[in-house]
């Protein structure tokens, strides 16, 4: 497989450049970020592309967000997992556990729901990560209330945009209402689950689309350890 390029080109560099003496706290934060970022890859990324990457994923995240007290935080945990995805696509990383990503409308629902249970059950078996085509800008509260019921925390998870390298890193695709928004390569897995779109719904609403959501991802994990992929 051909290696996709750095995760931001240099021209979409030099805009963030040209306007981010207009908010200096969060280019400081995003600084720092990208600074541990780096030698978390050592010898895999320069210092200047992980920067780009910390910087688009805070612009990525800021489109779709109304509150931005924890952006830097955020974009620092979804620069990760876009670089980690990227590393693994060149080859810099080996994985010898499945790869997964689920992918909603909002990742505000379903996809939240499908990776928190896989992740719960798979007891670090698979990598699980999860998007959005249109991401929301916060969790669907029942979707929270919901998981809680099953142990499950869903308060420090966000909606993430969905990006080329982590449909790239993936070994298996499961969309959820989203097929047509998520791009096609060849040797992966494509699963589409047609589930109810909890938004809008109460907790009792909810609660089944969970249940199903829960046993499709419990005969997913079965097959991914009898396949060993």
């Amino acid at each position: 497989m051909t290696p996709r390029p750095e995760p931001r080109d240099q021209r979409s560099c030099q805009d963030w450049e040209d306007c981010r003496l207009d908010r200096p706290p969060v280019d400081r934060l995003l600084r720092d970020a990208a600074s541990r970022l780096t030698q978390t890859f050592p010898g895999v990324f320069s210092p200047e592309s992980v920067l780009a990457c910390v910087r688009e994923s805070y612009d990525l995240l800021a489109a779709h967000a109304t509150v931005r007290t924890h952006l830097p935080i955020l974009s620092a945990r979804f620069a990760h997992d876009r670089l980690r995805a990227v590393a693994l696509t060149r080859g810099a990383i080996v994985s010898s556990i499945p790869e997964v990503l689920f992918v909603c409308v909002h990742n505000a629902g379903r996809s939240q729901m499908a990776a928190a249970l896989l992740h719960h059950h798979a007891q670090g078996r698979v990598t699980v990560r999860s998007a959005g085509s249109a991401p929301a800008d916060t969790i669907n509260p029942a979707v929270i209330e919901v998981m809680a019921e099953l142990g499950m925390d869903l308060t420090q998870e966000f909606p993430k945009p969905l990006t080329t390298e982590a449909v790239e890193a993936a070994d298996v695709v499961i969309t959820m209402g989203c097929g047509d928004a998520c791009p096609i390569f060849p040797g992966k897995r494509y699963l589409d689950w047609e589930l109810p779109d909890p938004a809008g719904r109460g907790i009792e609403a909810v609660r089944p689309i969970r249940d199903d959501i829960d046993a499709r991802v419990r005969a997913l994990l079965a097959e991914l350890v009898a396949t060993g992929s």
